[in-house]
């Protein structure tokens, strides 16, 4: 292999597409390049699976039947960094502004090359991997949220929470000093009323707070608003 090119680029997908022809053939192509790839067909599934797993990159249909991509990628960003590539079928230029504003880093117009997509996918993987030393690390005291690392530490010694407590928590941190309702927490989260959380989101505050607190029965920072939600401090030790 050429000098400088001897990096081989690989990882975890998350394509968010409901052709399934198109996405049989992303799945192969890709899964030949050394990349694993999980299909959700619609945009409340995609956008459920990213927050129960980590992905190294998105590929994101603009066109889905359920929602708008561009709501889609709306939604992710408040969740995550996570990279995104756009697939649009649409004339539009516009949408295509629209969705690098909201945070996409990179689109593919349709139809495209298998090899394009592979080559746009490794350069958006190069350059995170690039800026890796600047993952986002939200700070609140001695609580340290580990974005890139999917990790809770206080007072440097980290805390074990489940990927649906991480996203919950993110998600708070992200609005700290502003309420969040339980239906905005489970449709930023899921946009489906997933059984995880539309049966139990107490028991994940609940445990967040025994992981984060310092006294879990007095908490700090994830404090309960009666009859309206949560939120988190803002201020903390």
């Amino acid at each position: 292999m050429a000098a400088g090119l001897e990096w081989p680029v690989t990882g975890h997908i998350l394509l968010i597409e409901d052709d399934p022809r198109l996405a049989d053939m992303v799945q192969d192509y890709l899964g030949k390049a050394g990349f694993h790839v999980t299909i959700a067909s619609k945009a409340a599934l995609g956008i459920a699976r990213h927050a129960r797993e980590a992905f190294d990159c998105i590929i994101l249909d603009l066109t889905l039947p359920d929602m708008d991509g561009l709501d889609v990628c709306r939604r992710i960003r408040t969740q995550s960094q996570t990279p995104i590539l756009m697939l649009t079928a649409r004339g539009d230029a516009m949408d295509r502004v629209v969705g690098l504003e909201l945070g996409a880093d990179d689109y593919l117009p349709k139809p495209f090359e298998p090899r394009e997509l592979l080559a746009r996918l490794k350069a958006i993987l190069r350059r995170a991997v690039a800026n890796a030393g600047t993952e986002e690390v939200l700070r609140f005291g001695r609580l340290e949220i580990d974005i890139g690392a999917h990790e809770v530490r206080l007072a440097g010694e980290a805390r074990a929470l489940t990927g649906h407590q991480f996203a919950l928590l993110m998600l708070l941190a992200r609005n700290a000093g502003r309420v969040m309702s339980r239906d905005a927490i489970m449709d930023q989260l899921s946009h489906e009323r997933l059984e995880a959380f539309d049966r139990s989101i107490d028991v994940h505050i609940s445990r967040i707070r025994a992981a984060i607190e310092d006294d879990p029965k007095r908490p700090r920072r994830v404090i309960t608003i009666r009859g309206a939600g949560y939120v988190f401090a803002k201020v903390q030790e």
